[in-house]
């Protein structure tokens, strides 16, 4: 079975993929509801909060890079664009952020900022992908692979501090 193949499973059955993923943001509204009010109410909700910030990004994050991967690599025209795989994660990814960032902030959510470290690492990824494959060098070298992996992950942490400072 391939991922193409597990795609067109899921696109013939779109109705239980929207409710599938409009479980999450709904889930993040009746929790807003149930939490309460103060400090302290909302407090012991930030466990919930987490799981739904799960629950939400990882198919968001996932449908953001196949949808960068299908558009720079595949060359898909927009007009080919499945909505129900790459535009629905991405739009409940936002509602149910949007709904949370209004009851508690990110900073106090456990788990939180690996999401967004784990977001820095994928674009990181795929700029540097996107660049290799759009410069078309190919080199001989007798240059070791340890030297490629530590230039990589050098690479990704001066990625990940500009991040840090610009945000």
């Amino acid at each position: 079975m391939t991922l193409r193949d597990i795609f067109e499973a899921v696109s013939g059955q779109p109705t239980l993929l929207f409710l599938l993923l409009t479980a999450v943001p709904s889930g993040a509204f009746l929790v807003n509801l149930w939490s309460g009010e103060t400090a302290d109410q909302i407090w012991k909700w930030r466990y919930v909060y987490s799981v739904l910030v799960y629950l939400a990004c990882i198919p968001g994050i996932f449908a953001i890079t196949l949808d960068i991967y299908l558009f720079l690599f595949e060359r898909q025209s927009v007009w080919e664009m499945n909505l129900a795989l790459q535009a629905l994660p991405v739009f409940t990814m936002a509602i149910t952020l949007i709904l949370i960032r209004r009851k508690i902030p990110f900073n106090y959510i456990p788990g939180s900022g690996n999401i967004s470290n784990f977001l820095i690492l994928v674009a990181a990824l795929m700029s540097l992908l996107w660049i290799v494959d759009r410069t078309r060098i190919f080199a001989i070298a007798y240059v070791p692979f340890t030297y490629v992996v530590v230039g990589f992950v050098a690479l990704l942490l001066i990625i990940r501090f500009a991040w840090k400072r610009i945000i």
